[in-house]
């Protein structure tokens, strides 16, 4: 609104009197901050913080989704890391919107996530006397190339190799490949265990969840001798699991995981390592049984699913009465799995 205003010299002035917010839009004009709205920088994005804070809720309180529907919660937790990226988003989005609501709100899910894997990125402690490395592989039953993949695993210098899917013939083809550097191994159905050190008492787990009525051979326990001590390691493969419309159908991977449980809580060796195809991440409740007895890695993402694209890690290394410092994941083989390394401290 322009009014002429003349003044006591005669001469008239432009004055610009406060006009009402639809005529400035109009115009083109409003104040510094304020968008096309008039909304200043902490008025707008109020949605952006909503999502930001939800985000947080879900990061820090993940346990609380339940799992009733469609276990939810499993699916969610399969996932976890990830919701890292959804904070990536927002914060673009906030910084577009020049939100400043948005921004301070973005600090809180940004927190909780560094508490939870940003310790991940660190560095492992150096290797110590007492250090054992380990070597965890899906080989797949569908592994066109076994002596590629024996020899890929063997150039890690670990001592122990665990492997799962092992079907004939492939299974001699692993044998005679990696007999010269590990000359103790132990088979028990389709998961197996080499080792620079001697095995002792191998026996088959039964971990197979009574909804399975065919032949199931997936765990094995032996005892091996290393130079610090005898260790109970176990070598696992729990069943799949499938995201369907209804959600994500993990119940026989819950079976087995507390079957498992229960088997390592009986054992009566103290330090105890666990290696295997777990089929989910050590975030997931489905696994409880496992984690609340065992530490995990401290160190290391290790994404190993799927070789191509890896989203996850559900090849798992645990340990009981020891510390597994670091886990890394190893170059690609014919598997769909990546292979993992762990350096693992005993005592």
């Amino acid at each position: 609104m322009v009014e002429q205003v003349r003044a006591d010299s005669g001469a008239t002035s432009t004055v610009e009197a406060a006009a009402p917010w639809g005529a400035r839009r109009r115009a083109g004009r409003w104040a510094p901050g304020e968008d096309a709205r008039g909304r200043s920088t902490w008025r707008r994005g109020r949605v952006l913080a909503a999502l930001a804070v939800l985000t947080a809720g879900l990061l820090a309180f993940h346990r609380a989704v339940p799992n009733s529907v469609g276990r939810l919660g499993s699916l969610l937790e399969a996932f976890l890391p990830w919701l890292g990226l959804v904070v990536v988003v927002l914060l673009g989005v906030a910084l577009l919107r020049r939100s400043a609501t948005a921004l301070v709100a973005l600090l809180l899910p940004v927190a909780v996530w560094v508490y939870l894997f940003g310790g991940l990125f660190l560095s492992g402690a150096e290797p110590g006397a007492h250090d054992l490395v380990v070597v965890q592989h899906n080989v797949s039953d569908e592994n066109t190339d076994p002596a590629g993949t024996a020899r890929a695993l063997a150039d890690a210098e670990p001592d122990l190799i665990a492997l799962e899917e092992l079907v004939p013939p492939a299974l001699l083809v692993y044998e005679k490949t990696l007999a010269s550097d590990y000359p103790y191994h132990a088979v028990r159905g389709t998961v197996g265990l080499w080792s620079k050190h001697p095995l002792t008492d191998a026996r088959l787990l039964d971990m197979k969840p009574p909804g399975i009525a065919e032949a199931w051979s997936r765990g094995l326990r032996t005892v091996v001798h290393t130079p610090h001590g005898e260790i109970a390691a176990y070598v696992a493969h729990l069943p799949s699991v499938r995201i369907r419309a209804s959600g994500l159908a993990s119940s026989w991977r819950d079976e087995s995981a507390g079957l498992l449980g229960k088997a390592i809580a009986a054992e009566k060796l103290k330090a105890v390592i666990l290696l295997g195809d777990l089929n989910s991440t050590v975030d997931d409740r489905g696994l409880a049984p496992l984690t609340s007895r065992m530490n995990v890695a401290e160190r290391g993402f290790a994404f190993s699913f799927p070789a191509a694209r890896p989203l996850a890690r559900i090849d798992q290394v645990m340990a009981r009465s020891a510390t597994v410092d670091h886990i890394r994941a190893l170059p690609a083989t014919g598997s769909d799995h990546l292979p993992v390394a762990a350096r693992i401290t005993l005592g």
